[in-house]
């Protein structure tokens, strides 16, 4: 079967993926570049699940390591992201189509946010990866939806497919949220890693996609909003969609 990759940035991102490997059955656990990599068995799927950390180069990092020594055949990121379009609220959930960096700008020798000598701003997600994330996303939704709203006092939550763009800077204002809206009206989401893997995973030809539930809407607000969601919601968000990716037979095999 293939091997898949799962990272996230931080701990509460993974929701309680590793214990369910540990509960499984056998758990590696390699050390390298200060990183951990947990590698066994989740819902019946070989997996190496780690946390990058924050950040574009962590990512990048993390997604080599996971290419040339773990021999991963496709990469899934996992965590949460600021809403930038105006109808992507908290408690939403975006799969990437595609990824930008917004904050590269190699002008005048190329063009504000094209990756020099790639010859490209945007990098796809994986379609059937990502096609499987959408379809676990919506049928978590669909199960506990209602249930989300309520305990989290958040509108019923919705999904939605489209362009997430990343950089090492986390947004936090108005006017920051509304330059991004500005400057790239396609993007839904933003974070701080997904770019970078999705370019390390295009450069190698290794599958990859990206989903993120909406911790904040980029604004003032979002510190606060951010560090609650994290602590009370992003577990339970990352649970239920890997469970059921990883649940549905065909990936894998």
């Amino acid at each position: 079967m293939k091997r898949l990759a799962i990272m996230a940035a931080l701990p509460q991102e993974l929701g309680d993926l590793t214990a369910h490997m540990r509960g499984a059955g056998e758990v590696r656990t390699v050390t390298l570049g200060k990183r951990e990599y947990h590698v066994g068995e989740a819902h019946g799927v070989p997996v190496v699940v780690t946390l990058a950390r924050v950040g574009k180069v962590a990512a990048a990092a993390t997604a080599s390591a996971l290419i040339h020594v773990f021999g991963v055949d496709a990469i899934l990121f996992t965590g949460v992201a600021g809403g930038v379009r105006a109808d992507v609220r908290v408690g939403d959930i975006v799969v990437a189509n595609a990824l930008l960096q917004h904050d590269l700008d190699a002008s005048p020798f190329f063009p504000r946010y094209e990756v020099p000598l790639l010859e490209r701003t945007h990098f796809d997600a994986d379609r059937a990866l990502s096609d499987a994330l959408a379809d676990a996303a919506l049928a978590f939704i669909e199960a506990e939806g209602d249930a989300l709203a309520d305990r989290f006092a958040v509108m019923r939550p919705r999904v939605h497919r489209g362009l997430v763009v990343s950089g090492d800077k986390f947004i936090a204002s108005h006017e920051a949220v509304g330059a991004l809206r500005a400057a790239l009206p396609d993007a839904l989401a933003v974070e701080m890693e997904g770019a970078a893997l999705a370019q390390v995973c295009y450069e190698h030809g290794v599958p990859c996609a990206v989903v993120r539930t909406i911790s904040d809407t980029a604004d003032a607000a979002a510190p606060a909003s951010f560090a609650e969601f994290l602590t009370a919601i992003a577990g339970t968000y990352s649970s239920g969609v890997l469970a059921r990716f990883l649940g549905r037979a065909g990936w894998g095999g």
